[in-house]
């Protein structure tokens, strides 16, 4: 048994990961054009054409905008909560309702052999969630697009093996930025994003109590952060509980505009 993950693009300007077992192929977001994603599974030997769905954390365009193209291109599943339908149906184009499952948050279903458990979260939409993917004895979670992480939330990040973790902005480059006081306000808020100082206590966390094996950062601000910057707040962190990056886990990053990483759990 195998479990496969691939960033295709995380940020502010897009949103499509890859995940796949032996069976079963899902993507989780489709906020950029159905031709970048095409060529990014392209890039991974990966086939659209066998992926059997689409799941949505929320209604924000950088997570939604191919949605109905790829549904009615690939005949896809899409999988989501009532609330984050009901915001987004308008927007989908013509398509076939026997095409939508809608799901329960914090409610584990199945989608052939692949177990996904969707959890709710903290940011500035109708019902956000995050998701865990299980098969066999591996786990990977995918957090982003979230203020905080409570305990509740840590809980269902527990016992992965690839934890994506959002690291979206340094503090002081948000505070010293262009974006405007209220925008600024939001992203620090609980209902905003989660910096490179939070994402790093929480990935030190999930290491601590359980089996993790790799980390990624995702959702990095282009005007408030810094690939670079994000993985050395984040290793320093670890550092400073003498965890060793390639030796207790391997750190490394998810990007706007290009395919990161393909990863397979065995």
């Amino acid at each position: 048994m195998s479990l496969k993950f691939c960033s295709l693009a995380s940020g502010s300007s897009g949103n499509c990961q890859w995940i796949s077992s032996d069976k079963t192929a899902v993507l989780l977001d489709a906020g950029l054009s159905g031709k970048y994603i095409q060529a990014a599974m392209n890039s991974i030997s990966a086939d659209l054409e066998k992926v059997q769905g689409i799941l949505l954390t929320h209604e924000h365009t950088d997570h939604v905008k191919c949605v109905g193209v790829m549904m009615r291109r690939y005949g896809l599943r899409l999988y989501i909560n009532e609330l984050t339908f009901e915001a987004i149906e308008s927007k989908l184009g013509k398509f076939d309702p026997n095409q939508v499952t809608i799901f329960e948050n914090n409610k584990a279903f199945e989608i052939g052999d692949l177990e996904v458990k969707p959890f709710s979260i903290s940011h500035d939409a109708v019902d956000p969630v995050a998701y865990s993917f299980m098969h066999g004895q591996r786990k990977i979670s995918v957090a982003t697009d979230l203020g905080i992480v409570d305990p509740r939330i840590l809980s269902e990040l527990l016992a992965s093996d690839l934890l994506m973790i959002e690291a979206n902005h340094d503090v002081e480059m948000l505070k010293v930025g262009p974006y405007p006081y209220h925008l600024k306000r939001r992203i620090l808020s609980e209902i905003g994003h989660l910096s490179n100082d939070h994402a790093g206590e929480v990935a030190l966390e999930v290491l601590r109590q359980g089996k993790l094996q790799s980390v990624l950062l995702g959702h990095i601000s282009k005007e408030n952060n810094h690939p670079d910057l994000a993985y050395e707040t984040v290793k320093a962190c670890f550092d400073a509980e003498g965890v060793e990056i390639g030796k207790d886990v391997q750190l490394d990053m998810t990007y706007r505009d290009r395919v990161s990483k393909l990863y397979q759990l065995c």
